[in-house]
């Protein structure tokens, strides 16, 4: 199995990982180098702050659920847009990651992208490793990294991604999606 953090890749928590800001998280790579490290959002953290309140311009375009989501426990100042475009080349305001599926300028207004954006979702925050961090935690492994699917990252039903693209490996990985919370109630 190709276990290459490399943009478009999610990680996945395994039930091992302890550090409570990412148990049972879906991360989407954004972009990994090996001498700048990794960064990318957590897919599977809604907050309750509604697109609308922060950026009211891009609320219309919010998918379900129209909030904000937690991209990760680095910069909470900081705010990543992903949307789905009807291209998949890049073009002003918009850079693609996996697919139609890709970043895009969040000071820019919906009418000033060139992209054709048809939905959007906004992290606060993002997940941040520094040079080798993240390839070390996969060796000890805390992360399983799998191939994402265009509908991961504007999943209606975040709360359950984990499960669901766990499930979808199959085997003996899509056993670990019935690990119990907490493994007392085992």
């Amino acid at each position: 199995m190709d276990d290459r953090p490399v943009a478009g890749r999610l990680l996945v928590a395994l039930p091992v990982l302890a550090d409570p800001n990412f148990a049972r998280t879906v991360v989407l790579v954004l972009a990994s180098d090996e001498d700048e490290g990794a960064l990318g959002v957590i897919l599977n953290r809604p907050s309750h702050t509604s697109v609308d309140e922060p950026l009211p311009q891009w609320g219309p375009l919010a998918a379900d659920p129209a909030v904000v989501f937690v991209g990760g426990p680095v910069g909470d100042s900081a705010a990543i847009g992903l949307a789905r475009s009807d291209t998949a080349g890049p073009t002003e305001g918009w850079s693609p990651i996996l697919g139609h599926l890709g970043t895009f300028d969040l000071a820019t207004g919906p009418d000033r992208v060139a992209a054709g954006i048809e939905t959007v979702r906004v992290f606060s925050g993002y997940a941040g490793w520094g040079p080798g961090q993240l390839e070390a935690e996969i060796d000890e492994g805390a992360w399983l990294v799998v191939d994402g699917a265009p509908d991961d990252v504007l999943c209606a039903d975040p709360e359950n991604l984990w499960r669901l693209v766990l499930r979808r490996q199959g085997g003996r990985t899509a056993w670990l999606a019935n690990v119990p919370v907490n493994l007392r109630d085992n």
